[in-house]
């Protein structure tokens, strides 16, 4: 019989995790953690990890099962996500993935793309650029050299914007020319449903999410790791701008409204990233499960 690997998408606070457990249930399966994030063991308020009640409800997978301080990329989960889906694939003809990181998600579902190589100096050089001329420096060269892959990275992830530059750079070519289309041999079928909302409704989940994590403590949580602000993992939306109260540049108020601008703003990449896919089954982040069950066993063979 087929294997099937539902990829639950959309942008963050859409719903993702709260459809992911009832699927899980309908299908007697697991979940496999696609929130690059979530990754972290010292990442949990500002990262929106499960609770120990979703936790419980249905098995998950990749969930705080790293430190900050570990080297960890994509290619690294890619191995881990394919190695535990064989596994899991050995009792379940149907497993469930769920988070926003859609490189994470495309490279587990498709696999990486092949880079050329660069003169490591390029790197130094951009690295150098990040701290004299700042991140607004590098998101308008990348701008002027890949307007495609603009639109859809985190702009305000340093380390992404850096190695999409320096392949740009180092190969004269966009970084997203790079990107290919064709998929990886899987022994398994993707089905990707997506959750969806006017963006008012959108924006207003996103600032209940903010308020929500702060009174449920980020600021402690930010405070506790910010000697460790300039590890790549902490280059995130809900850390960096708690940073930099912490730093004496923002006002605590002024902080708490840049994490809204920043994570709508990044909900909005999200959206132009996971709209590529004209096969991903849409769905309004209100529709009953019933609804979503049938449109996905519409595509189980």
């Amino acid at each position: 019989m087929s294997k099937y690997l539902i990829s639950i998408v959309g942008a963050t606070a859409i719903g993702k995790t709260a459809l992911s457990i009832k699927l899980a249930n309908h299908f007697n399966t697991e979940i496999i953690s696609c929130d690059s994030r979530q990754f972290f063991k010292e990442m949990a308020i500002g990262t929106a990890v499960p609770s120990e009640e979703e936790l419980s409800a249905a098995k998950h997978h990749f969930i705080q099962h790293i430190s900050i301080h570990d080297l960890y990329n994509v290619g690294q989960f890619e191995n881990d996500a394919i190695a535990k889906l064989n596994t899991l694939f050995q009792d379940h003809d149907v497993v469930i993935m769920v988070g926003g990181s859609g490189l994470y998600i495309d490279a587990v579902i498709k696999g990486l793309d092949e880079f050329p190589k660069v003169d490591p100096k390029i790197r130094e050089n951009l690295n150098l650029e990040l701290e004299t001329k700042g991140i607004t420096y590098l998101q308008e060269q990348l701008l002027e050299l890949d307007p495609v892959y603009y639109e859809k990275v985190a702009l305000e992830n340093p380390h992404r914007l850096i190695r999409a530059l320096e392949i740009c750079i180092g190969s004269g070519k966009p970084y997203s020319s790079f990107l290919k289309d064709k998929t990886a041999s899987r022994n398994f079928t993707a089905i990707k449903v997506g959750l969806t909302a006017d963006r008012p409704i959108m924006y207003d989940r996103i600032n209940r999410r903010v308020d929500i994590m702060m009174n449920e403590g980020l600021l402690e949580e930010a405070k506790n790791l910010y000697l460790h602000k300039s590890l790549n993992a902490l280059q995130t939306v809900g850390y960096r701008e708690l940073f930099s109260y912490f730093d004496g540049d923002f006002t605590l108020d002024f902080a708490v409204s840049e994490i809204k601008k920043n994570t709508r703003r990044f909900a909005k990449r999200q959206g132009t990233w996971f709209r590529r896919d004209e096969a991903t089954l849409w769905f309004d982040f209100e529709e009953n499960i019933e609804t979503i069950v049938k449109g996905i066993e519409g595509r189980l063979a």
